[in-house]
């Protein structure tokens, strides 16, 4: 059984409260949970304390036992300086579409060319 540390939707509609759960992978995000770790409420400000709370002993105990977190829990635990998270970058999906494309048709012509030059170069060095 592969146990995920993950959050699971809780509050009304348009004013979502995650409870910060330990769960089975294959049970559904709202559905059975093992324990309840915490919660996490994204309508406070980033500098309230009361935006994110959770036990960090139980979160120790269970990232023992092999729990994995989720991304989103895992930036908490970063936080709490449990675990380190590497930090994202993926500078080419904020480039529009259009633009990616023409760029590797550029770079699929430079490859080419780069080929040619080295087979040209191939040729004409046994014939010196």
């Amino acid at each position: 059984m592969s146990l995920k540390i993950r959050l699971a939707r809780a509050g009304t509609k348009k004013r979502p409260v995650y409870h910060i759960v330990i769960a089975d992978s294959r049970s559904p995000r709202d559905g059975r949970f093992i324990e309840r770790l915490g919660y996490f409420n994204p309508l406070l400000p980033k500098d309230k304390p009361e935006r994110v709370k959770f036990d960090v002993e139980k979160a120790k105990a269970w990232l023992a036992k092999g729990a994995l977190p989720t991304d989103r829990v895992l930036r908490f635990l970063d936080q709490a300086g449990l675990m380190k998270r590497e930090a994202r970058n993926n500078p080419v999906r904020s480039v529009p579409r259009k633009e990616r494309k023409a760029r590797a048709e550029e770079a699929e012509k430079a490859a080419a060319a780069a080929k040619a030059a080295a087979a040209a170069a191939k040729t004409a060095a046994p014939a010196s």
